[in-house]
């Protein structure tokens, strides 16, 4: 029989006690229905959770959710509804340490959901989704890496580091988006990986300020280097003519990956095609914006006003009826909106 090793038990005892503070402080510090409930509800409870935070979310989910056919909205809802509380788990909590706890329980949701004991209504309602689909584990689980990597990495060395984020935080969202449509293969794939590598990287170049203010750079360190911009630059908000020359070369870069990324326009079933679209050409609208500030996105961010994203969701639109005006098939033409 072995002693009983008193210090041990306590030492136990102390590190269970720091952890359930680490998660009570984090689940206060968010929503209340973003907590693990005893009691799983119904699909149609589930559902509707779903579609109440996709639909009331400030990225305007609902105006995308439009365009799609009935039967596709509650898998678009689901996928949604986990990528925005995986995000949340991350980004809102204030402290490292209990969002890291937070996303490991969020992964441990997604095990029992894939082993067919779901609680949470986010997973009740993936749970249909997955089997209707046919959706892997691995892209829910890959976005919870990247959600992870974001407490203890800030900075990257390379734009292949940038890129690898990216392969993690973004991609895995254009990969669910085709399995739920049932235009998943490994070519849809690499083109959509290339879209949402670029909607990511337009995000960061939109958001470098902001980003800088959570204590996160996106900017590759070797071309911050390459142009002479300093962290010092940044922190100023001093858009240098150096710093104008970076960001030239990062809206060039990620510009060329949308381009990459149209053809899959074309090769999807319109009502997706159309998202895709729309999705593009928002992604493409922040470049623009970006350079009609002539670069200088630490004075103010740039965004897209209300009217300019009414115009390019009616042109998505029309695009569906008039498939010439598609970014597939007019490219650069039908981009610049000649």
């Amino acid at each position: 029989m072995q002693p009983h090793n008193g210090k041990a038990d306590e030492q136990l005892e102390i590190e269970a006690h720091y952890r359930d503070a680490l998660i009570e402080g984090g689940w206060a510090s968010l929503p209340p229905s973003y907590r693990i409930p005893d009691v799983a509800p119904s699909l149609e409870q589930a559902r509707a959770f779903c579609r109440n935070l996709a639909e009331t979310h400030y990225e305007n989910f609902h105006v995308v959710s439009w365009f799609l056919p009935k039967n596709l909205r509650p898998h678009f809802h689901a996928i949604y509804a986990y990528c925005r509380i995986s995000d949340d788990l991350a980004d809102e909590v204030g402290n490292k340490d209990s969002a890291l706890a937070l996303l490991n329980i969020w992964g441990e949701e997604l095990d029992a959901c894939f082993e067919g004991d779901a609680r949470h209504p986010v997973f009740v309602a993936l749970a249909e989704t997955i089997r209707e689909c046919g959706i892997p584990k691995a892209p829910f689980a890959d976005l919870l890496t990247a959600f992870r990597q974001d407490q203890s990495t800030t900075r990257y060395a390379t734009m292949e580091d940038v890129l690898g984020y990216c392969r993690y935080s973004a991609n895995p969202v254009g990969r669910l988006v085709l399995y739920a449509c049932g235009e998943a293969d490994e070519e849809r794939f690499r083109l959509s990986d290339a879209t949402c590598t670029a909607l990511q990287l337009a995000n960061f170049w939109q958001d470098v300020r902001q980003d800088y203010a959570r204590g996160r750079i996106y900017l590759p360190q070797n071309d911050m280097e390459f142009f002479h911009v300093s962290e010092t630059v940044l922190a100023e908000g001093i858009a240098t003519p150096e710093f104008r020359g970076l960001m030239r070369c990062e809206v060039e870069y990620a510009r060329s990956l949308f381009e990459e990324g149209l053809p899959l326009i074309g090769m999807v079933n319109r009502d997706l095609a159309l998202d895709l679209d729309l999705f593009s050409r928002g992604g493409l609208e922040i470049l623009h914006a970006i350079e009609r500030q002539d670069y200088d996105v630490l004075t103010a961010r740039p965004a897209i006003s209300k009217g300019a994203k009414r115009k390019l969701a009616l042109r998505a639109v029309a695009s569906k009826l008039l498939p010439f005006l598609s970014l597939a098939g007019g490219g650069r033409r039908a981009e610049n909106g000649s």
